[in-house]
């Protein structure tokens, strides 16, 4: 599987299946969520409330990940995952690597071949940034899906990409 660093809006990429950055609620919120929310339309919320009413009633568990449809965004799916909150004081890196391992293995049981990232936890959830790029490229490189070809990581701005560009050539 190619791992590749894009610097973009991540509800722009044409692929299979795009990862959603989402609040345990599943309804919605601010970042990468909202935006999502915001341009793939009504239909991912009506999903994501049917799950909230079976079998996520209390919320998607952090590090966790399942799936609805794109809506009206380029793709054919979303892969809602949580994030942890980053933390100084309690190691929750296993949590965010579990949300590249499990989002992946989602897209990969959907027969996704593209999967568009985010930089999962490192917006409103504090996690820094140079961290957020080796806990993703860690789970992403050790990765042998069956049908995902491509994982890309989509960084929004021009010095989140710069940092993800030289901490990728650091682990190479």
């Amino acid at each position: 599987m190619d791992t590749v660093l894009i610097e973009g809006d991540i509800t722009a990429q044409r692929v299979d299946a795009i990862v959603n950055a989402a609040n345990s609620s599943l309804l919605g919120g601010g970042g990468v969520d909202g935006a999502i929310h915001r341009r793939g339309g009504p239909a991912i919320l009506a999903e994501c409330r049917a799950l909230r009413a079976s079998r996520y009633g209390r919320g998607l568990p952090t590090g966790q990940a399942v799936a609805t449809t794109a809506g009206e965004l380029p793709a054919r799916w979303v892969v809602h995952t949580v994030g942890p909150v980053f933390s100084p004081r309690e190691d929750r890196s296993a949590l965010l690597r579990d949300c590249y391992a499990n989002s992946l293995r989602i897209a990969d049981e959907l027969g996704a071949a593209r999967v568009a990232f985010p930089l999962i936890s490192a917006g409103i959830y504090g996690w820094p940034v140079e961290d957020a790029v080796t806990q993703a490229l860690t789970v992403l490189h050790a990765a042998t899906p069956a049908h995902v070809v491509e994982a890309r990581v989509v960084l929004f701005g021009a010095d989140t990409y710069a940092t993800a560009v030289r901490v990728a050539a650091g682990l190479s």
